[in-house]
């Protein structure tokens, strides 16, 4: 172990113990905002006069719980409440950002469980690159302009243990013996705030508790006129358009500063002030794609997330425009072979698959067996190969036809897997574009017409899809078929 008496270390207080959320977050903000000023200005100095005399540390703040009954709490709800009795904990990181779902989570294991929970310092130290990330008062030098090593002197991120193991089900117990609080550590967190920042062009703080994602840029277009709109209706509760590059208007017709950059993951945001808005996510094509962006938004535990993009459709009573509510996935995406086995099983889930039906009658203005003219519901297959049909068809044609496949794209499965994988309500809703069994490709004429009657209403079914959600109980949203044995209490 590290001789602590060598390091230049902040103040480090006594663990406190709370009976009520609000005061226990209060408390880890101090801890936090301690520790990163700390770092800051050590860092800072570093640059200014060279290599410090000593290393400097600080370290996350954490929650600990600790429960000596079996005491079954409300069977209904699945999160709030720990399984069996022990200690359990958790780092915590940018407690400013999470500050509402802490109050939230925290709250109901004091009400569930009728036990304090204590508030100190981890014996995790903050990587110096996290802690500065952000920070308009600190310059980041180029590479090679330090005299010395930062890894000398301050602490690094350590890929070793920033890692998945908590939400795979392949950890149980922390070296000291607690069991996992949160299904992410906050240098997991940290990571992916900052992955987050460099793949979208938009700061964390903007994304909302509901995410769409897309596979095209016309759906981004219509999503900015919708949002234009909104912003022109006090009566639709949306304040704020914001677009890549975290350029901001709130009124219809703000004008929106181009982007320093094209981000990978092009990201928009319709907010509202209590975080229930709607981000829409240009992932583009492919599975890779998909992974990453959903790895990374799960830290921020949304309520929902869909897929609306379009797809190929597999059966010949399909017309282009159609469209396809999944109810199953066939995983050929392999993305997420290692971390979710494929014989894994990632069902519908009802409150979704309902809000999406809905959606679609709401907008359509069709209902019951007139619904099906227009909309097929069953499996979709995610294959990693875009041009599978260049090779020989027999092999895959012959695995979508005893799927029951009825439309396949290289994105949903990946999302709902991920969504699976992350607890994150997850739900597909795709739009027939072409149908290659069939010899019925896109045309350029036909491209364009079809995009221009058909992504504005896609677009706006997901939309809706999401506004049902939003006016639902978390734990009606929140399955218990997304949780395991023995789950994280947190979200």
């Amino acid at each position: 172990m590290d001789d602590l008496s060598t390091y230049l270390l902040p103040d480090h207080p006594e663990a406190e113990v709370f009976t009520s959320a609000e005061p226990a977050v209060e408390r880890l903000e101090r801890l936090y905002q301690e520790a990163t000023a700390h770092l800051s200005a050590h860092f800072d100095a570093a640059l200014r006069d060279g290599r410090p005399a000593a290393r400097v540390r600080a370290y996350y703040p954490e929650i600990r719980l600790t429960v000596n009954s079996f005491d079954k709490v409300d069977s209904r709800l699945s999160f709030g409440h720990v399984s069996q009795p022990g200690t359990y904990a958790t780092t915590v990181t940018r407690p400013d950002l999470f500050h509402k779902y802490l109050i939230q989570q925290i709250g109901l294991l004091i009400q569930n469980h009728g036990v304090p929970v204590t508030i100190g310092l981890s014996s995790t130290p903050i990587p110096v690159h996290f802690a500065v990330a952000g920070n308009p008062n600190v310059s980041i030098p180029q590479e090679g302009v330090l005299d010395f090593s930062l890894r000398d002197i301050f602490d690094v991120p350590d890929l070793a243990t920033t890692n998945d193991d908590i939400v795979n089900g392949t950890l149980s117990h922390f070296p000291d013996g607690a069991m996992p609080l949160a299904p992410f550590t906050a240098q997991r967190v940290d990571y992916s705030l900052a992955r987050l920042s460099h793949y979208t062009a938009t700061d964390a703080d903007h994304f909302q508790n509901h995410v769409l994602f897309t596979n095209y840029q016309f759906y981004v277009d219509e999503f900015e006129a919708y949002a234009r709109t909104a912003l022109a209706d006090p009566e639709s509760g949306y304040t704020a358009f914001v677009a890549t590059g975290n350029a901001i208007i709130t009124t219809p017709d703000g004008v929106l500063a181009p982007s320093a950059k094209t981000p990978q993951m092009p990201t928009y945001h319709l907010k509202r002030p209590d975080g229930q808005g709607i981000t829409l996510v240009n992932i583009g094509v492919g599975p890779s794609n998909a992974k990453t962006a959903t790895d990374h938004i799960a830290v921020l535990r949304p309520h929902a997330w869909l897929m609306v993009g379009h797809c190929a459709g597999l059966r010949n009573t399909q017309a282009l425009g159609d469209f396809v509510l999944a109810h199953a996935y066939l995983r050929e995406d392999h993305v997420l072979d290692a971390d979710l086995p494929i014989w894994v099983p990632i069902p519908a889930l009802a409150e979704i698959q309902i809000a999406l039906e809905r959606a679609v009658a709401d907008v359509t203005q069709l209902e019951g067996f007139e619904l099906k003219r227009i909309m097929r519901t069953g499996t979709v297959a995610t294959i990693d190969n875009r041009n599978w049909e260049l090779r020989d068809q027999s092999g895959p044609v012959r695995r979508l036809s005893q799927s029951r496949a009825v439309a396949l794209d290289m994105e949903s499965a990946t999302i709902a897997a991920n969504g699976f994988r992350f607890r994150v309500p997850y739900g597909t809703l795709l739009c027939v574009s072409d149908k290659p069994l069939h010899g019925e490709l896109k045309l350029p004429g036909m491209a364009s017409q079809f995009y221009h009657t058909q992504v504005s209403r896609h677009l706006l079914i997901g939309i809706r899809a999401m506004e049902r959600l939003r006016d639902m109980p978390l734990e009606r949203i929140h399955s218990r078929k997304l949780r395991s044995f023995e789950e994280t209490a947190f979200l």
